[in-house]
């Protein structure tokens, strides 16, 4: 990981973030809502799908300034530095999630500081593993393949349907957006809660009905 701020700027236009009860029946079915609002851990979703290795590939690790909409999901000033974290969930060699992570530089102290260095240990395991763990609602976007919010190398002909919560544990939070890539899959049912998930989620999360 890099030591002193990072300069990408390599997003220069974010998706269209909207909080998930703003989205019409019509524009977010019934079959997407269920697995796109699914609150457990993901990586353990992924796990339980056994459609190959679960494996985390870095692309990008280092100290930024978060982008606009980021510094008001963390209420984090304009200037404050996070650890921006950029990887591929795969299943297998498919790519089936990219995810960004902010970590805020506030938020890396006590039993956090070892996010600094996560290497490819998947955060969801470990965000999900704390007892003490609160969920914002997801806040979801309909992006185009080429968004400059994918890196150049996970780009996609087709659009891809992305969600971002904030977890809070303990007064300290970290922001996770996760993009479902083309060679994702959803599960066909919701599957039982995954042993890495312990944490608690926020009750002001609307489940989806069955």
């Amino acid at each position: 990981m890099q030591d002193s701020p990072e300069t990408r700027n390599r997003v220069q236009h974010e998706p269209m973030w909207r909080p998930h009860q703003r989205f019409t029946s019509g524009e977010l079915s019934a079959h997407v809502r269920r697995w796109l609002l699914d609150d457990g851990s993901l990586t353990g979703r992924l796990i339980e799908q056994r459609r190959g290795t679960f494996s985390v590939q870095r692309l990008f690790q280092g100290w930024e300034v978060p982008l606009p909409s980021e510094q008001r999901l963390l209420e984090l000033g304009q200037r404050q530095l996070a650890i921006i974290r950029e990887v591929l969930l795969k299943q297998g060699d498919q790519r089936v999630v990219f995810a960004r992570s902010v970590m805020p530089l506030s938020s890396l102290t006590g039993d956090l500081t070892h996010l600094r260095r996560l290497q490819t240990k998947p955060l969801g395991a470990i965000l999900f593993s704390d007892p003490n763990m609160r969920r914002s609602p997801f806040e979801l976007a309909r992006i185009t393949g080429d968004s400059e919010y994918l890196p150049p190398q996970v780009q996609q002909p087709d659009e891809a349907w992305a969600r971002r919560s904030r977890f809070d544990m303990g007064g300290r939070s970290v922001m996770v957006s996760e993009v479902f890539l083309e060679a994702f899959e959803p599960w066909r049912a919701v599957l039982p809660v995954h042993r890495t998930q312990r944490g608690k989620v926020s009750a002001a999360i609307v489940r989806p009905k069955h």
